[in-house]
This record gives C-alpha cells, structure tokens and sequence, in this order.
C-alpha cells in the first residue's frame, strides 16, 4: 500500500511501504516536535484524561520516538500518522507512515 506523500523510491529497510517492515496496532496521530535526529523524529499526541476529583478532562501530551523514512522526510510541525512495530532501537517502537495535510 504505497501512500500519497510517498516518494516512488527508497532505500530504507524499516520503511513500512517500500521495505519488508511490518506493522501493527491502531493509527496514532500526532504532531512532528523535533526531527534533528537522523531517520527519527520525536512526535508528540495531545489526550485528555477524566478527573473524578474535579468531575471534567484535562489535557495531558504524551511524547514517543519514532523513526522517520526517507520517503517520507516529516518535518517539524507537520501532522503524521504512526503505527506500532518492532523496537528498532532502545526508544524507537513506532514507525511515521504517512503526513496527513
């Protein structure tokens, strides 16, 4: 399944659409915050949370590694979609599939 930001070409073995690199779990989407690391970007996903105490939600940021493919390239403030896979490094278990416009 090749997706829409995808480049036709890529050397990346852990690239989900053109390496054999398989994935699994639900679609998380989340806000590319830094990408000064090669092949990975830190994402972070806003959630809100129920308080019983105080009977309302409050909002909480969860922030995750994830590797970044050469097709895809995201960049600093752009909005992406990760999905599980198998850990590539010791931080590094969410792979960025697609940017979502």
């Amino acid at each position: 399944m090749a997706t829409k930001t995808a480049q036709a070409e890529c050397n990346d073995t852990h690239c989900p659409t053109h390496g054999h690199f398989s994935t699994h779990g639900a679609r998380i989407e989340g806000t590319v915050k830094t990408d000064k690391m090669k092949r990975s970007a830190i994402v972070e996903r806003p959630f809100f949370l129920y308080s019983s105490k105080y009977e309302g939600y409050e909002k909480r940021t969860t922030r995750v590694t994830a590797h970044n493919p050469d097709c895809i390239k995201a960049k600093a403030g752009d909005k992406v979609i990760l999905k599980g896979c198998r850990p590539i490094s010791k931080f590094k278990s969410f792979v960025i599939v697609e940017k979502v416009k």
